[in-house]
Formats: C-alpha cells, sequence, structure tokens
C-alpha cells in the first residue's frame, strides 16, 4: 500500500512540474487576416476600365473627394483593429481584395491608423472587367516577400464561348520572422446569374487553386501554405470540398491536405461574412496546408480562428440588424464594407 501511495504521488508531483514547465512557456502571436474592402476606388474616372460602377463614380467632385477620404478612414481602422486585442497589433499580413490599384492601397497604408506599421505592399492589376483586383500588405519588420506571381484564371461563358474576365489569383512566398509561408489570396468569381449557373466559374476558380498548392507541394510536401480570400462560395460547396478538398475536422486533414477553420462556424454555428436577402453566406475564409496543425511550436503553428465583427461594424436596427454596415452611397454614411474581416492566429514559442 505505501509503495501504491509513493507512487501515485510521484505521478502527481510529475503531472504538475509538467504543468507548470508548460505554463511557463510563452508564445509570440500574431494575426494573418483578409478583408473585402468593398469597391475601394479612387476619385478619378479610369477609361481603361469600368469604374463606373462603382458608387464613387455617381457622386459629384467634391462629394467623391469627401467620400474617398472617408473611406480610407475608416478601411483603415478596421484594418488596425484586427487581432489588436490579443496581439497589440494590426494583422502582420493581411490580404485584400475589391481594390482599383495600387494608388489606393498606397492611400491606405498611409492612413494615421497604419502609417507606424509601414506596410509594404503586393499588387497586380487582374484583367477584371470592374477593374477590381487583390493584393497582400504586410508589416516589412515582420514579413520579407522571397517571390510573388499572380496567376490567370481563364474561364469561358458556356453558351456565348467568351471569357469571363475575372480576378487573378496572387502568390506570394516569403518569411514569416525567419519562417518560409505562401499566401494566395482570391476574389473567386460571383454568383451573378444565379449560384447553379454561375457554378462552374468558381469550381475553375478552385481547381486553379488546388494547381497552385499542388506546385508548391511537389517542391516540398510539408509547405506551409495559406490560401484566403472572398471565395463567393460556403465551405460545403463543390468549390472547396470537392475541387480543394478542404476538411473542417483537424483529425481528417493528412500530409498535403488543407483544413479550413471555418466550415464547423458556417455548419453549426450557422456563422457568416455577408448577408443577402436575409440570409447568411461564410464567402470569406482562411485556408491552410496540414504543417500548420503540427503541434511543435517551434516555428508557426495555427492557433485560433475568426470572424471580426465588431459591434461598429455591423447594422444596429431595420431589415439588416446585425448584418455588415456598408459604406452607403459611396462612404458618407460612416459605414464600412459588406463583408466582415476574417483572421486567424499564429503562435511561435519563444524562449
Amino acid at each position: 500500500m505505501k509503495n501504491i501511495k509513493l507512487t501515485l504521488i510521484v505521478i502527481l508531483l510529475s503531472t504538475l512540474m509538467s504543468v507548470t514547465a508548460q505554463e511557463k512557456k510563452k508564445y509570440k502571436i500574431h494575426t494573418v487576416a483578409f478583408y473585402n474592402l468593398e469597391n475601394l476606388f479612387d476619385t478619378i474616372n479610369d477609361t481603361t476600365k469600368y469604374d463606373e460602377a462603382s458608387p464613387m463614380m455617381e457622386l459629384n467632385e467634391a462629394l467623391r473627394a469627401e467620400a474617398y477620404v472617408k473611406k480610407l478612414h475608416n478601411m483603415a481602422k478596421v484594418v488596425a483593429d484586427i487581432g489588436s486585442k490579443d496581439t497589440n497589433n494590426s494583422p502582420a499580413i493581411i490580404g485584400v481584395a475589391e481594390v482599383e490599384n495600387r494608388q489606393v492601397l498606397v492611400d491606405l497604408v498611409n492612413e494615421p491608423e497604419l502609417l507606424d506599421k509601414d506596410y509594404g505592399i503586393v499588387h497586380f492589376d487582374s484583367p477584371d472587367k470592374r477593374g477590381i483586383d487583390v493584393a497582400l500588405l504586410y508589416q516589412k519588420a515582420l514579413f520579407k516577400p522571397i517571390e510573388t506571381s499572380s496567376h490567370e484564371l481563364l474561364i469561358y461563358d458556356d453558351s456565348s464561348r467568351e471569357r469571363v474576365y475575372t480576378r487573378d489569383q496572387l502568390l506570394v512566398s516569403g518569411e514569416l520572422e525567419g519562417d518560409l509561408i505562401h499566401i494566395i489570396v482570391n476574389h473567386w468569381p460571383s454568383r451573378s446569374g444565379g449560384e447553379a449557373r454561375s457554378r462552374f466559374k468558381r469550381v475553375a476558380a478552385g481547381k486553379l487553386n488546388k494547381r497552385i498548392i499542388d506546385s508548391l507541394q511537389s517542391i516540398d510536401p510539408y509547405a506551409k501554405v495559406i490560401t484566403m480570400g472572398d471565395f463567393n462560395d460556403n465551405p460545403i460547396n463543390d468549390s472547396l470540398k470537392k475541387e480543394l478538398k478542404a476538411e473542417g475536422d483537424q483529425d481528417k486533414v493528412k500530409l498535403k491536405g488543407i483544413y479550413n477553420p471555418y466550415e464547423n462556424k458556417y455548419k453549426k454555428l450557422g456563422l457568416g461574412t455577408t448577408g443577402y436577402r436575409d440570409s447568411w453566406s461564410l464567402f470569406d475564409m482562411i485556408l491552410f496546408t496540414q504543417p500548420f496543425l503540427e503541434k511543435d511550436y517551434s516555428s508557426f503553428r495555427f492557433y485560433q480562428s475568426g470572424i471580426f465583427s465588431e459591434s461598429y461594424l455591423t447594422n444596429k436596427e431595420g431589415r439588416y440588424k446585425g448584418y455588415p454596415l456598408r459604406m452607403i452611397n459611396a462612404g458618407l454614411s460612416g459605414g464600412y464594407s459588406d463583408h466582415f474581416p476574417v483572421y486567424i492566429y499564429l503562435i511561435r514559442e519563444v524562449e
């Protein structure tokens, strides 16, 4: 009996020592985010693009300038706030969509809320018929781009056989404080004309995305790849489930597999990032490959995912109460975007 008691005491002490050791571990944490900025257009009518579709162009010159200033300020506030409560910093890396050109991004990162973060910009012009692009912003002190490329999505209308001009997929490979990661920023074709009729476009986008990921994994099966964006599909749709083969259960994600932390938020919790016709859609997501799920925290691993839906970003009343508060009339109402941002936290153990 004494030996049994002694054994139990030794086990208990060992457990307590292990817990204490774990409690003493310290971690570095960074936010990686995505935000659809909803028509971040400048005030100039670009004759090479169809920017007349922007609400900005519906205003007279004076109101257009006022709206642009307001839009930049509001977008900068949101970017600065994403993850800041937990990290005391704005995102180390953030993908953005619906931006007209590089200059609007330059103006954005020079807003007072973001200026001291010294964000760099990766941007390519896309052939999108609306003249909108995707881009990546990164804090220069934290992330160092090594290679960047833009991948064209070639799709054609079934009936007319004419090309559907849409956004390219942006690939940026670089080091997050020494850790090599690859980031793909997406804005897949919309559901214009109906979900079923437009589905083939997003399926094609999923195929392209998978080819990019496969090419990275063919070089390194353990490549840390993040694919983020406005996919214009929910986590359960074919473009993500069949083409990307994304899993919502961590235990089912094998080497070269892809984990979607937003699947259960949609299926089990009914959460969304954008509202349309009295229903939620979770179109904005950040997915990543299996190595981010490993429990060796000597390099950056996945910790947590979220939807940034702070109170100030939501409608307070009316039919769309709780939905994203848009920049109605090009921003003069003080709104933000028709999408909530999404984010993940990456952590790494430090000495």
